[in-house]
């Protein structure tokens, strides 16, 4: 076990920290609502000489990933952070990043897109890259913001994964509320990552290497298809290092956390911070008689459809809450939870909400009514309220039947 200590941090410190303890080589970045702290106090570690890494501040959030790119192609551990309209700006050279197979770590702190414009948190960040060839790791609280960050570097840069991996953390709700957070030494938080180990480094002129390269029909398919085999196999992976760190943290981390759900008629699926509001809502209407569950989602990206499966398995309606506005269909969560359902031939009744945007607040008790709705649907067999709902928003509720 590493020797440890209990510290107050917020999400953005707890990231920050991480940084500092991996040793990285180069972190390149643009500062950006909410995410900014995490880059300003790695800066200040810099300056303080409390690391030995480059930090670059570049022109943009574009300039930054290319940079990162740049970094990890000549065999550098690189790392950045970044929310929203930066991420956004970033799409490109996410997936240069994830094609060219370069192990860079960024922590995203989740946040609405504009327009309107909006500094609070939802899920549209994340969302917005889901398909970009990135592993994405989802925290649920401050702690999970810093130990996911040594499960993202060794993660990324294991010879049989090699691909980029996302840290997300809501935005505010995360990132800028302290918690008590157990934070190992520095020698033990390194030594759990371990030495950078360059693969195809670009500075090595006795072995030249091409990073970049184009491809057209011939290869194009062969190219992408072995980068989602890879991205698919990287949970085994993902599930080797939590593991490992739950034997040497003492903290076990799965894909898929489920909260009392084993024998819940009705069960919440969520992603972000929201699931330990829920698991109040939960304990409430426990001690109530109710069996209710909340899943939460950790691995976004490979998604884990087994394991999700497993963890709603004996549901009778499972109500699925996305924080990003779906613009023309069903929230994204909710879709992959329905694919789930229907490839393991689940019989559960799926309901899909929509809550919190632009960091709208998501009390308990806007949660236990959601689990009332449910019990509803249980009750009758079937769904009986509208496919698509909205959770608090002002005026008549909009009610969707896609």
């Amino acid at each position: 076990m590493a020797t440890q200590q209990k510290v107050v941090w917020d999400g953005n410190t707890a990231a920050a920290q991480a940084m500092r303890q991996a040793k990285i080589d180069v972190v390149a970045a643009y500062p950006i609502t909410p995410s900014t702290p995490i880059v300003q106090k790695y800066s200040q570690f810099v300056a303080d000489g409390e690391v030995k890494g480059e930090f670059v501040m570049v022109e943009s959030e574009h300039s930054a990933m290319s940079a990162c790119v740049g970094a990890a192609a000549a065999g550098g551990r690189v790392a950045t952070a970044t929310s929203s309209q930066g991420y956004a700006l970033m799409i490109e050279v996410l997936y240069q990043a994830s094609g060219m197979r370069l192990p860079i770590v960024m922590n995203v702190v989740n946040r609405a897109l504009a327009a309107p414009l909006n500094i609070h948190g939802d899920h549209s960040d994340m969302y917005l890259g889901r398909d970009a060839g990135w592993i994405n790791l989802c925290a649920f609280n401050p702690q999970e913001a810093y130990d996911l960050n040594f499960v993202a570097f060794k993660t990324a840069e294991d010879m049989r994964v090699r691909l980029p991996v996302a840290v997300n953390q809501d935005g505010f709700v995360t990132s800028h509320t302290t918690e008590l957070v157990w934070c190992l030494d520095d020698e033990g938080a390194y030594n759990f990552i371990g030495d950078y180990k360059p693969h195809n480094p670009m500075l090595d002129s006795e072995r030249p290497v091409t990073y970049g390269a184009q491809t057209e029909g011939e290869w194009h398919y062969e190219h992408k298809m072995r980068h989602n085999y890879a991205i698919v196999e990287s949970q085994k992976v993902i599930e080797e290092n939590f593991a490992e760190f739950a034997k040497f943290a003492g903290r076990q981390y799965k894909v898929i956390e489920s909260y009392k759900a084993e024998d819940a008629d009705e069960i919440i699926v969520a992603i972000g911070s929201v699931v330990g509001t829920t698991q109040i809502a939960v304990d409430n209407l426990r001690k109530a008689g109710r069996k209710v569950g909340v899943v939460g989602v950790r691995l976004w990206r490979p998604f884990p459809k087994k394991e999700l499966a497993t963890a709603i398995k004996n549901a009778k309606t499972v109500a699925v809450l996305d924080r990003s506005a779906p613009l023309g269909t069903t929230g994204a969560l909710y879709n992959e939870t329905a694919a789930v359902i229907v490839e393991s031939g689940l019989k559960a009744t799926l309901i899909n909400y929509i809550y919190g945007l632009g960091g709208r607040d998501a009390t308990t008790e806007q949660l236990e009514a959601i689990f009332n709705e449910a019990l509803e649907c249980t009750k009758a067999g079937k769904r009986v309220k509208p496919i698509m709902q909205t959770v608090n928003l002002r005026g008549e509720p909009l009610r969707f039947y896609l």
